[in-house]
């Protein structure tokens, strides 16, 4: 089979896209006392719905970084988190627009996410991004 015979197995642009642009709640801050230092929130009841199966997707998101001038506010992170249980996305749209949102919510000096997402199919995905 060439190159541009390869099964697609039925995803599409519509799949690729599903999740990225939802509306989720605000990941709110708070400033920062000190500098230099790390932190690391970790999630283990990150789930949401693939947008092909449209079966439950389990992991844990973990996001470690180095604040500058905000940090996070952990409840608002929870909730932000929590959101994803309704939404259809892949779990490397997921961990990149996490990233994407907890870097423009606290500019950090530094971010990374990773996702470790529970066995499916016989195959453990870990996902990781990082800013900048």
């Amino acid at each position: 089979m060439s190159r541009r015979q390869r099964p697609t197995y039925g995803y599409n642009e519509r799949h690729a896209r599903s999740g990225i642009s939802v509306p989720l709640p605000a990941i709110e801050t708070f400033p920062n006392q000190y500098k230099r230092y790390e932190i690391t929130v970790e999630i283990p009841e990150y789930t949401a719905i693939c947008p092909k199966t449209g079966l439950p997707d389990f992991g844990t998101i973990t996001v470690h970084y180095m604040p500058d001038k905000a940090c996070v506010e952990l409840k608002s992170l929870k909730m932000y988190i929590h959101a994803y249980r309704n939404v259809g996305i892949f779990y490397e749209n997921s961990v990149n627009r996490i990233l994407q949102d907890v870097a423009a919510a606290c500019k950090p000096v530094w971010v990374k996410v990773t996702g470790t997402f529970a066995a499916r199919g016989g195959l453990r995905s870990v996902i990781e991004a990082k800013y900048p």
